[in-house]
C-alpha cells in the first residue's frame, strides 16, 4: 500500500470510481489521504486521524496507510483496487480475503488515468 511512507499511486480515474461507489454515504479518511481529493461528494468526506474508530455502519473508509486488521470484525465489505504493475512496498494490505470469511461479489476492470488497467474487486463478509 505504501513505500517509504509514500503512496504507491494516485490515479484520478480510481478516485473518481471510488467516489461514485461511495456516493450518498459518508467517506472517512485521514488528512494525508484527503490531499488527493478535490471538491465535494454527496454524503460528504469526513477527515480525522481517528477515522477508523469514527466510521459507522454502512459508511466507507479510504485506507492507504493503516493496518486495519484490528477493525476486521467491524468491516462489512472491502473494495480493493489493484494496479496493472508491481510497485515496491513496505506497507501491505493485511486482511486475508481468501480465508473463507470473505466472498468476492464482483470484479471489474477499467482504464486509469496513469495506469492502462485498474482492477476493482468488491468483497463482502461471507455469511
Amino acid at each position: 500500500m505504501m513505500f517509504h511512507k509514500r503512496r504507491l499511486s494516485k490515479d484520478r480515474a480510481q478516485h473518481k470510481d471510488m467516489l461514485k461507489e461511495c456516493s450518498g454515504k459518508k467517506l472517512h479518511m485521514s488528512s494525508y489521504s484527503k490531499k488527493m481529493f478535490c471538491g465535494d461528494m454527496p454524503g460528504g468526506i469526513a477527515v480525522s486521524e481517528e477515522f477508523l474508530e469514527k466510521a459507522g455502519e454502512g459508511e466507507y473508509c479510504f485506507i492507504e496507510d493503516a493496518d486495519i486488521s484490528e477493525y476486521e470484525e467491524k468491516i462489512e465489505a472491502v473494495i480493493l483496487y489493484r494496479w496493472n504493475r508491481a510497485y515496491p512496498a513496505d506497507v501491505y494490505f493485511t486482511l486475508d480475503l481468501a480465508d473463507g470469511r470473505w466472498s468476492r461479489e464482483r470484479m471489474e476492470e477499467f482504464e486509469g488515468f496513469s495506469h492502462d488497467r485498474i482492477t476493482k474487486e468488491v468483497y463482502k463478509r461471507a455469511r
